[in-house]
């Protein structure tokens, strides 16, 4: 976090009468000041990335809470920075200075359901996951599926595109997003997109929207396509490698050979002995890198598919491969992908990455970032949604080694300069937030940013959503 300045007597006022202000338009248990309550809303997950102390911290629990912030903001000349459930891990929902950290995580309506056109309504702080098992009652299903899914919020999946183990077949965020509604920054509501399968009526502002970070407004409700839950016959194969390189060829392999696996995951030997140290799933030990495949065509089709892909697996060194046809034991291996985050998080602070190559140079990027490792000393876990080429090599540094923590930061840059050398972008789906900020100057030069920065002056004059984020300006 960068250090504050002493306040000075007039922005203590300053603030002081904007907390007042706030007051007076909402109910007190939904504007918080106490000292632990803005450490907490202060930043993400990505604590590596700058911070501010907020204002205040403002718990909307209507559309009219969040009309008022903002109108409120933009009179007073102070930030309002949108926040779903904080698991970002870009710097995205980061405090600036002289903001409002605006959180909808108590917006949790799923307005409607529409089982004969498949979609359904929900408010803003909605868990993912509990919009899944709604819709799933009706049949349906909603597939983005981010690693964080039990706990973040689909107001802020949409604003950071966010994407998920099944994606590699099903798509991200903003392939389901089929309207928004969003509060502007001079405070007025919009209802952007549309409830028909098909639609082409004017720009595509919804999807402009989808992964702006609220930069460009405040989202609080969205409406989702869904697709029919039956018809998928899940099977897992699990190949066990000798290095992340053969990992990464067989990887490349399943992609040269026309199957679309549900999901293609690695974790190498440090996610494996996180994640086995603290939960205890049974992982096997001793190998260098697990690639787990996930088939879900029904029948002849699938066991086809799955014995193909360990075929692939084979011919590409894996030491041994296993096929899970149970759903519990198919549950309990991707649970260790979704585990590696957090059983990495306890061995200390975790700087992330988030790059996106293409899926045939997956091998060379593996090498690339084993070699950045060694370079700078530092300890880099993999995991990865390998099947679309999006990387999470994980730098741990020891907690208060300033020096490990310097030597982090170099290899998280090398390996962005690694990453857009080989034809990748920055960031797959985490979004760029405040940690790619120079990657993105790099990737999207000066007549893009220029767009961009034309964009945010058209629909935020005042720069008054969550300012520095998305794109360099």
């Amino acid at each position: 976090m960068s250090a504050e300045p002493a306040e000075t007597e007039g922005a203590f006022a300053h603030r002081a009468e904007v907390v007042a202000r706030l007051r007076a338009l909402l109910p007190p248990d939904q504007v918080l000041t106490d000292a632990p309550t803005l450490a907490e809303y202060a930043h993400d997950d990505a604590e590596w990335a700058p911070f501010e102390t907020p204002i205040a911290v403002v718990l909307a629990e209507h559309e009219r809470d969040v009309v008022a912030v903002v109108r409120l903001a933009a009179a007073s000349g102070v930030h309002v920075v949108p926040r779903g459930a904080g698991t970002g891990l870009s710097g995205g929902a980061n405090a600036v200075a002289n903001s409002i950290v605006l959180s909808l995580e108590r917006m949790t309506r799923i307005v409607e359901i529409d089982a004969a056109e498949r979609y359904a309504v929900a408010e803003a702080g909605v868990i993912n996951d509990t919009l899944r098992a709604a819709v799933a009652e009706h049949g349906l299903w909603y597939p983005p599926d981010p690693a964080s899914y039990r706990i973040s919020t689909i107001g802020g999946n949409a604003a950071t595109n966010a994407g998920g183990i099944c994606c590699v077949k099903y798509g991200v965020t903003r392939d389901y997003v089929l309207g928004l509604r969003v509060v502007l920054a001079d405070g007025e509501i919009v209802d952007l997109g549309r409830r028909t399968a098909k639609g082409v009526t004017g720009y595509d502002l919804t999807g402009l929207m989808v992964g702006s970070e609220g930069t460009l407004g405040v989202i609080t409700r969205v409406t989702v396509k869904l697709l029919p839950l039956a018809g998928r016959e899940e099977r897992a194969i699990v190949g066990a490698f000798g290095s992340l390189r053969a990992a990464g060829d067989a990887v490349a392999a399943i992609g040269a050979s026309g199957i679309v696996p549900a999901a293609l995951e690695i974790l190498d030997r440090t996610c494996i002995e996180a994640v086995d140290a603290w939960q205890a799933l049974g992982l096997p030990h001793g190998v260098d890198t697990l690639l787990l495949a996930k088939v879900d065509e029904v029948g002849a089709l699938g066991e086809r598919h799955a014995a193909s892909v360990a075929s692939l697996m084979s011919a590409a060194g894996a030491l041994g491969v296993e096929q899970a046809f149970e759903a519990d034991e198919v549950d309990r291996l991707f649970l260790a992908r979704r585990l590696a985050y957090p059983a990495l998080e306890r061995l200390g602070p975790v700087l992330t990455e988030d790059i996106c190559v293409p899926r045939g140079a997956v091998p060379e990027m593996l090498t690339r970032i084993q070699a950045a490792a060694a370079e700078h000393d530092v300890v880099i876990a993999n995991i990865a949604h390998a099947g679309d080429g999006n990387l999470h090599p994980l730098i741990i540094a020891p907690e208060g080694d300033e020096a490990a923590k310097g030597r982090a930061k170099l290899a998280f840059d090398r390996i962005v300069d690694e990453c857009r050398e080989l034809g990748g972008t920055v960031t797959g789906e985490h979004g760029v937030g405040l940690l790619k900020i120079p990657g993105a100057e790099l990737e999207l030069g000066p007549r893009v940013i220029a767009m961009h920065a034309a964009v945010k002056q058209a629909l935020d004059p005042h720069g008054t959503l969550n300012p520095g984020k998305a794109f360099p300006g």
